[in-house]
């Protein structure tokens, strides 16, 4: 059994991944930013929801992110997951963006996974665990599109952070991957996405056990598919 930090957990694709992990019998640490967000967590199947354990965790608090590691005290951490995001501010585009939006998107979707990573680094080295982040397509420069810029422009900065965490933690034994979690039919995704947040969190779950050392800071797609920076 392992022991699986999931950051967002309380929906979507992080509660597709924490009930298919739990489902398995491996502990879950769902981590949530408020205790209100449990609803959906706690209406999992009693069989799989005793393998999971919640953790209140703001990911934009460096305050909040040291009281759990704390919580945690040296409990080692063979994986975590990085999934907490959002779609980012209604106006976005380069000529109306709004830059308060912009500043949270970048906030929770680069800069939180790294203080993350960082803060729980002893948990996952103790396990010689692994870290892995939820981007995304859009975040690849081959691609001109305008639309969803503050989205964009996270995930590329989540992407190049990543890489570099890669390239520092491949000697110390732990391997990061970058991650296309796929078009998912989330409250992100919207009702016509081909995905269902339990056939990404499968795909996710097979590059993870199969991820080692030799492909450490990759950008693969949920299937596997290895894509453009």
């Amino acid at each position: 059994m392992a022991v699986i930090l999931i950051t967002g957990a309380s929906r979507g694709i992080g509660l597709a991944l924490a009930k298919t992990y739990a489902e398995r019998r491996d502990t879950v640490l769902a981590a949530v930013r408020r205790s209100s967000d449990l609803s959906e967590l706690e209406s999992i199947a009693p069989s799989a929801r005793k393998w999971i354990r919640t953790l209140t965790m703001d990911v934009t608090d460096p305050a909040d992110i040291a009281r759990a590691r704390r919580e945690l005290n040296d409990e080692p951490i063979d994986v975590l997951i990085n999934n907490a995001g959002v779609s980012g501010p209604d106006h976005q585009d380069a000529l109306s963006m709004d830059f308060e939006g912009l500043q949270e998107t970048l906030e929770i979707n680069a800069i939180a996974p790294l203080r993350v990573a960082n803060a729980f680094i002893a948990n996952i080295r103790a396990a010689r665990g692994k870290i892995v982040t939820l981007s995304s397509q859009m975040g690849s420069m081959q691609s001109t599109s305008s639309d969803a810029l503050a989205y964009r422009v996270s995930k590329v900065a989540a992407n190049r952070l990543m890489k570099g965490l890669a390239s520092e933690l491949k000697p110390m034994g732990v391997p990061v991957l970058i991650v296309h979690p796929g078009w998912v039919r989330t409250a992100m995704g919207g009702p016509d996405a081909p995905l269902s947040p339990e056939q990404s969190a499968a795909g996710l779950i097979r590059l993870i056990d199969g991820l080692t050392l030799a492909k450490s800071g990759k950008f693969l797609a949920w299937n596997g598919k290895e894509l453009a920076w």
